[in-house]
């Protein structure tokens, strides 16, 4: 009750996946788990390393070698015991995402490879399912929230795009991670679609914002190109 208090709202009724607990997903869970989200739920399937500690903090050197969905699970129910938290380590795959993702109010996407990005922009469109996108590379970094059948897909903003960045730095997935955390929860709170479909840069020290039109050749967007054109 106490945190419905501080903030003036409450997100018990809500669940959301965190998929990728690094740099971006520390932030992100935190932030959930901080704001009282009544479920949350994490998915990776790679180690903690000396390489990551720069960058995400829910884990130190104890954890080196830990799964980071059980490490971070651990230390999220400490900084948050009220809320429920599911932590599955496993890579994502078309065939294999658990159905208690079919249950989520928003999807937060924190992975830098494109594989796992098309899979969940996939299940995205295929359960109605909002998809808050990030990714850095040093000082820079760009996130985009999904709305499927609403907003333009991933692909049509460029998100899709997966490679690992060439160099990582905490301040900028704090930025980056807890920018993915703020329109998500504000997007739970309203349903505002205009929250959707915009793409957010952040580059050094400045934000810039661009409105992303759906692609005439895009599989997904199809539909929503036909609209635009009647406008």
């Amino acid at each position: 009750m106490l945190k419905e208090k501080i903030q003036g709202f409450s997100l018990r009724s809500f669940t959301a996946a965190v998929i990728g607990v690094g740099g971006l997903g520390c932030n992100i869970a935190i932030h959930l788990a901080g704001a009282g989200i009544g479920k949350l739920i994490l998915c990776d399937f790679d180690k903690v390393s000396e390489s990551n500690l720069n960058r995400q903090f829910l884990y130190t050197a104890n954890d080196i070698g830990r799964e980071k969905v059980f490490a971070s699970e651990e230390k999220l129910k400490n900084f948050s015991p009220n809320i429920d938290i599911s932590a599955y380590n496993l890579k994502a795959e078309k065939t294999g995402i658990p159905e208690e993702f079919r249950k989520c109010d928003i999807i937060f996407l924190a992975v830098d490879n494109k594989e796992a990005r098309e899979v969940f922009s996939d299940f995205s469109k295929e359960n109605g399912i909002p998809l808050m996108l990030g990714g850095i590379d040093g000082f820079y970094g760009k996130t985009y929230l999904y709305i499927p059948h609403k907003t333009p897909c991933p692909e049509c903003a460029g998100m899709l795009e997966g490679k690992k960045a060439e160099t990582n730095i905490s301040a900028a997935a704090g930025i980056v991670g807890s920018l993915q955390a703020a329109v998500g929860i504000q997007y739970l709170l309203t349903s505002d679609i205009p929250l959707g479909g915009k793409l957010t840069v952040y580059d050094k020290d400045s934000f810039s914002e661009l409105y992303i039109k759906p692609k005439k050749q895009c599989r997904i967007c199809k539909n929503l190109h036909k609209k635009e054109e009647t406008r």
